[in-house]
């Protein structure tokens, strides 16, 4: 429940106290200049926050998702935002699930030391949008090298990345028999590819949220950058693609932990017509529906960790458990806003900037209504409707 001690107490008092050292108004000055907070990533790198699903055997903590996810609630709840962050979490476990054993023994022991940041995943294109399957990026070998041509967007946190994980097309579409056929992941080197044949465009948001419109122009891959079997590509992003959900889901939990946390406490502070307006049922109501809300989503969170971790299908599990925790965070933001009311407008409180950060994980990364289409084909046993 809302301050209950559990299972996991010894990290969050650790992530807890880490991020005490970056208060409300580290995170405000941040958003003002639309920066990157390169000294909070920093210091959760350096504590091996980051390398919490790194094997131990590579220089990670090989922590549990569940122990994983409990990082970036604490960093949510702390009034920070995982966004700048979490692709560093589950990007790289596309490599540690599909990579050669060269590729892990050369990139996971520098992913987990914080030497090198792989935190973005390049998959989204401004014609196919959701539509993975018909995404236009080709890449085609050509004497022992890969060429890649194509358009990418939205594609998070690549000025703040060496390397990207990349899916593009290597057989056409209609020489598949199933759309999802034909895909292929690959590792791209943003230093040696930028100026190279990528072009990097950055894309101006409401969140401060770093995302980029990427743009491939005979970009050149060594024969190795294959990540996972050829044309199977699809499978290999699913297996990174379940672990960010459940990671956002955790996040939206802190967010909404940290809406309840902050109107309850205005709410017992603020006086008008001689009375706390906590006092008024049309004010606590709303707080408490936000709460048991809240708590029924984190139920979801904790059913999708616990399906990654025993590795069963946990396409059904994280997809709700973000639904419902986005969905949760995001009401809770709107009491937390109108309990404020004027106030809640003004940068000091810091409302505002987490209404807009939270309202991000009702498009991203699956919209909800493509979590919808989901429950309803591959649970409801409906007919596919896209």
């Amino acid at each position: 429940m809302l301050n209950e001690t559990d299972a996991y107490q010894e990290i969050r008092d650790a992530v807890r106290q880490l991020c005490k050292q970056f208060p409300d108004e580290y995170h405000r000055k941040i958003d003002e200049a639309r920066g990157y907070p390169e000294e909070f990533v920093q210091a959760l790198t350096q504590a091996g926050w980051m390398a919490a699903l790194i094997p131990q055997e590579y220089g990670g903590s090989g922590l549990s998702m569940a122990e994983a996810s409990v990082i970036m609630e604490e960093i949510n709840r702390s009034g920070g935002n995982s966004g700048a962050c979490h692709g560093q979490m589950y990007v790289m476990n596309a490599i540690v699930r599909s990579g050669t054993d060269a590729q892990r023994q050369q990139y996971l022991p520098r992913i987990a030391s914080g030497e090198l940041r792989i935190q973005s995943m390049a998959v989204t294109e401004p014609t196919t949008g959701s539509d993975t399957t018909r995404l236009k990026t080709m890449a085609v070998k050509k004497d022992g090298r890969w060429v890649v041509n194509g358009q990418k967007v939205w594609i998070s946190r690549i000025q703040h990345s060496d390397m990207m994980i990349l899916l593009a097309r290597t057989t056409p579409l209609e020489q598949v028999q199933k759309r999802s056929e034909g895909l292929s992941c690959f590792l791209v080197d943003l230093k040696q590819a930028t100026g190279n044949g990528l072009t990097v465009r950055p894309i101006l948001n409401m969140v401060n949220h770093e995302t980029n419109e990427l743009f491939f122009d005979h970009l050149e891959l060594p024969e190795d950058a294959l990540l996972g079997p050829e044309g199977k590509g699809f499978k290999t992003l699913l297996d990174g693609l379940n672990a960010e959900r459940t990671l956002i889901a955790a996040e939206c939990i802190g967010d909404g932990y940290w809406f309840i946390d902050r109107a309850t406490k205005y709410a017992n502070e603020r006086v008008v017509f001689g009375r706390p307006i906590g006092k008024n049922q049309g004010v606590q109501f709303p707080i408490a529906e936000s709460l048991i809300e809240l708590e029924a989503a984190n139920l979801m969170r904790w059913e999708a960790c616990r399906k990654i971790d025993a590795h069963q299908n946990a396409g059904a599990a994280a997809n709700m458990a973000k639904h419902l925790a986005a969905k949760a965070s995001w009401e809770a933001a709107n009491v937390c806003l109108q309990t404020h009311g004027g106030f809640g407008f003004a940068c000091e409180y810091d409302v505002e900037r987490k209404f807009r950060e939270t309202r991000l994980y009702q498009v991203a990364p699956i919209s909800t209504n493509m979590v919808f289409s989901y429950v309803a084909e591959h649970i409801l046993g409906l007919p596919k409707s896209y």
